[in-house]
């Protein structure tokens, strides 16, 4: 059995090496002439979700994921249903480092995208749903679409029509306007470096994984660069779900972040000291962190696998705020529709928390709004109004029926 490395949702993901399984343009049913493919996606809760017709039958939900090398399913039924044979098995390990978890080779997939085909292709299949992207989106979500499938093009990110275009290498030209930055391919995943002053007035190069499978603005890891600490006000933050367990780190704000020298001011950013879980920096390709949809949502980004580079432009979002929960709640979704929520976790100290609420509180109503009316989206945005906003929820705790009330605050 082939060993990986830790694999996190966001953070790491160092996939089996699949060996003679890179597939060149030969598994693609492409109609002569085409020079490009575009597919349509939705944003929600700053995840890129595309339909996916899985080997001709079941429609699934894919992330869009830069941040990945591979495509995973995390869904064992469907290629349990489907008869798939897995040729290879793979131990994963988890979060804790210590809980070993499993994967399997599948091979021979069909995956159609609108009105792009691939055929032929091998794909990880998770042994179970490690990475409940379901409770963390709301939204019905089957895998991850990584780079082994689009990195033959050169992918350009449309946030503002939601759109994915995959461009023939051949016949793309770079637009007007468009800022070129050095990329760096490292395991088909890019790496760029942009400066990024810290609230002590530092500026540092920061080396970022470019991630569209991550639903932040910003992560930085403490200790990867002398100069690199915790600003003063921070809160506890969840960054993301791993196998294992939820990834806690540190919320506060960089002074200024430039981009394809755009300024973006008091960016919302997730710290994390890998040091203290014992991850090795050589399996991050020696990065400071990630650059995720949040801030790439802000600008048209097109990926240039074939010459290594990174176009970008500002859309008419670069302007805008960086918000967050201003409430101290993470809610995850659960139930056949997703709209069942029920609280994971409170930041101490916390309006949330300084009004009695509790992990494991379900919630039936925020601010009169029946929680079967609401998505994950919607209640993820009410707690990031501004300041001042009064909350209302009602919640059921041991059977028992509980409103409580508390105001928005900035908390960092």
């Amino acid at each position: 059995m082939k060993k990986i490395c830790l694999l996190w949702v966001y953070l790491i993901f160092c996939a089996a090496s699949l060996s003679g399984q890179r597939v060149s343009n030969t598994d693609l049913e492409v109609r002569k002439g085409t020079s490009k493919f575009e597919i349509p996606f939705q944003y929600v809760n700053d995840f890129i979700l595309i339909e996916v017709l899985f080997n001709d039958v079941f429609p699934l939900t894919f992330i869009f994921d830069t941040g990945a090398e591979h495509t995973i399913l995390t869904k064992r039924e469907i290629t349990d249903i489907l008869q798939v044979n897995y040729r290879r098995t793979f131990t994963l390990i988890g979060a804790d480092l210590q809980t070993e978890l499993y994967a399997y080779l599948a091979q021979g997939v069909k995956l159609q995208l609108n009105n792009l085909r691939a055929v032929n292709r091998s794909i990880l299949v998770l042994a179970e749903d490690y990475f409940k992207f379901d409770e963390i989106s709301g939204f019905k979500i089957h895998g991850i679409l990584g780079a082994d499938f689009f990195r033959r093009f050169v992918v350009e990110i449309d946030y503002t029509r939601q759109k994915i275009i995959l461009h023939d290498p051949s016949t793309f030209k770079v637009p007007k306007k468009f800022q070129t930055l050095p990329l760096e391919l490292h395991r088909s995943k890019p790496y760029v470096e942009v400066p990024v002053t810290l609230q002590n007035d530092t500026t540092i190069q920061a080396k970022l994984l470019v991630d569209s499978g991550a639903s932040l603005a910003l992560l930085l890891y403490t200790a990867t660069h002398p100069k690199l600490q915790l600003p003063q006000n921070v809160i506890r933050s969840n960054i993301g779900l791993g196998l294992g367990g939820y990834l806690e780190g540190f919320l506060g704000r960089v002074g200024e972040l430039v981009v394809a020298d755009t300024p973006l001011g008091g960016v919302v950013t997730n710290f994390q000291d890998i040091s203290a879980v014992g991850v090795d920096s050589t399996y991050l390709n020696q990065r400071n962190g990630i650059l995720g949809n949040k801030t790439l949502s802000r600008f048209d980004v097109i990926i240039n696998y074939i010459t290594e580079e990174l176009y970008l432009h500002p859309n008419k979002w670069h302007k805008k705020d960086f918000d967050y929960d201003k409430s101290g709640l993470y809610v995850a979704a659960f139930g056949d529709y997703l709209n069942e929520f029920t609280i994971f976790d409170v930041i101490e100290g916390s309006p949330a928390a300084l009004a009695g609420l509790q992990p494991g509180d379900q919630i039936l109503s925020i601010n009169r709004w029946p929680s079967r009316l609401l998505s994950l989206d919607n209640i993820n945005n009410k707690l990031k109004k501004k300041a001042g906003k009064s909350i209302r929820i009602r919640i059921l705790r041991n059977q028992d029926v509980q409103v409580l009330a508390f105001t928005l605050q900035d908390l960092i």
